[in-house]
């Protein structure tokens, strides 16, 4: 490993975005962010070849000190009983590196596909019975949010604390990560006053719950793309990356930020967006993404690490200030990150 201590408090993602160069380049990643010092590697589900059980047995097997967590995974799209031996057996393979951690997923996708939207009584519901599940209980008439099940039960003699982490958008959300979860994990481009809100909201709600805020742990999801990297690939980790946030849940992103609703209709309206077959980031041309830039304020994109190994590493301590316990280094693999990793160590 490079360096002298374990960095627990960064993270990255395992095959960044849309995972461009296909599920075997995970391991090679793996190995190069656990080289590096990263703590946590973390895996977001794609419906297409980023499904979540295979990737995180790939990354378990091939790593021996990170945390592998899910962010996100969905409770409703496995039989919990699935779900909860999958997390069981991470847990086991890995020596306890594992972590499973849910979300709600895109709500347009999932009515496009007949299945229904999550809802927070589900993942407060889903949660509880991994925990009952986890530690060998046998579960009889459940009749809760996440439906009937007559029974429910791995093995009586299991008794393992396994990580649960949550992403998190909304208050709802947040109040349920304080309450539940041991992680929660925020959006990328959430600007400084937005991710305090959040912290706070999270922080309260264990207080509310018995639970010692400390034990909670919030992670910043921080766009971190350096001036190393050429300028096309920079615009599309950067510019196309908010751009097709914008299009799948732009409404809620601005709302949480606070920002002006008439520049994300300007931007639904603009031909060039409307033109593009599918998520900007990995659909649009360079010569769209240019376009794109436009119509995106330079405010919109500042909640990110950018320029130089030491402006982001600057911006990256920034994220602590504003209360993150943990950031995740996000929208790039660990090559790209090893310059900043490095000027992080110094």
């Amino acid at each position: 490993m490079t360096g002298d201590r374990v960095l627990h408090e960064l993270g990255y993602y395992l095959l960044a975005g849309a995972g461009g160069q296909g599920p075997a380049a995970l391991v090679s990643e793996a190995r190069r962010g656990e080289q590096l010092g990263f703590g946590t590697a973390f895996i977001s589900e794609r419906w297409n070849v980023k499904e979540a059980s295979s990737l995180v047995g790939a990354a378990c097997a091939v790593t021996e000190r990170m945390q592998i967590a899910t962010a996100a995974t969905n409770p409703n799209t496995r039989h919990p009983l699935i779900t909860a031996s999958w997390a069981t057996t991470m847990h086991r393979l890995s020596a306890g590196r594992f972590t499973l951690g849910l979300g709600r997923g895109v709500a347009a996708m999932y009515a496009a596909f007949g299945i229904p939207a999550v809802t927070t009584a589900q993942l407060a519901d889903f949660a509880q019975v991994m925990r009952r599940l986890w530690h060998g209980e046998v579960i009889i008439g459940h009749d809760g949010p996440i439906g009937p099940h007559p029974v429910l039960f791995l093995d009586p003699d299991f008794d393992e604390d396994i990580r649960l982490a949550l992403v998190a958008f909304g208050p709802k959300t947040l109040e349920l990560g304080g309450t539940l979860f041991d992680d929660v994990i925020l959006h990328t481009y959430f600007t400084p006053e937005t991710l305090r809100r959040c912290v706070t909201t999270v922080k309260q709600a264990a207080e509310r719950a018995g639970r010692d805020p400390e034990s909670v742990r919030v992670w910043s999801c921080l766009a971190t793309v350096g001036d190393h990297l050429p300028e096309p690939l920079r615009l599309r980790k950067t510019v196309a990356r908010l751009a097709t946030y914008l299009q799948g849940y732009g409404d809620l992103l601005v709302k949480t930020n606070r920002w002006d609703p008439a520049v994300l209709q300007r931007f639904r309206e603009d031909p060039v967006v409307t033109s593009i077959p599918g998520g900007i980031d990995h659909k649009a041309t360079q010569d769209q993404i240019e376009h794109i830039a436009g119509l995106i304020p330079e405010q919109w994109l500042e909640p990110a690490a950018t320029g130089s190994a030491d402006q982001c590493v600057a911006r990256i301590r920034a994220e602590f200030d504003y209360g993150a316990d943990a950031v995740i280094l996000h929208g790039a693999s660990p090559d790209e990150l090893a310059p900043i990793v490095r000027a992080y160590r110094r």
